[in-house]
């Protein structure tokens, strides 16, 4: 794809596919007692939840939240609506979270104390991308994708106003900051 958007290149695809066949080889040795529930956020994190459900090798469930703390710009706002809650009861079972970027880690410590109070056996976090130095605190993730340095990235999944969510690799944005991330 020709653009000028898409900037230097992050995560290339195979990269991407090889570690998210080690993961989902992590998380089925983990949970091969208890399949888990896997809680994807919207909508990043779809196609990372898709290629990682098929890389685990055990009978796992779905379901998804969207939240928001962007509003309409590359910069989180710091409010965490939720968008659409969960379908299913999270009492007793073992939950993960399935999150495609950890930026300062604000919604991902309000998605946790809000499934937290929902009475799981278990709360975990499986994410894609956590970009480093942005978080006051270390997150206490158990499965990590990559780390990668502190720039608006867009592809698999992640987007600007709605586009590059089906590129195959992940990129460094080099557009406008004025554009709309949702």
């Amino acid at each position: 794809m020709n653009d000028p958007n898409i900037g230097r290149m992050v995560v290339d695809e195979h990269e991407l596919q090889q570690r998210i066949r080690d993961l989902g080889k992590e998380i089925a040795a983990d949970y091969d007692a208890n399949p888990p529930l896997l809680v994807g956020i919207l909508k990043g994190a779809f196609m990372f939840m898709a290629d990682l459900a098929r890389a685990i090798d055990l009978p796992v469930e779905f379901d998804f939240m969207a939240v928001s703390s962007y509003g309409s710009s590359t910069r989180t706002s710091g409010v965490v609506r939720i968008m659409k809650d969960l379908d299913l009861d999270l009492t007793g079972r073992h939950v993960l979270i399935v999150e495609d970027i950890v930026d300062s880690g604000l919604t991902l410590a309000y998605l946790r104390k809000n499934l937290r109070a929902r009475g799981p056996a278990s709360l975990e976090v499986c994410a894609l991308l956590v970009k480093e130095g942005l978080q006051k605190t270390e997150p206490d993730l158990k499965y990590i994708g990559f780390r990668i340095p502190p720039k608006f990235v867009i592809g698999y999944g992640l987007d600007v106003d709605e586009r590059y969510r089906n590129l195959p690799f992940i990129a460094e944005y080099t557009g406008s900051s004025e554009q709309r991330l949702t």
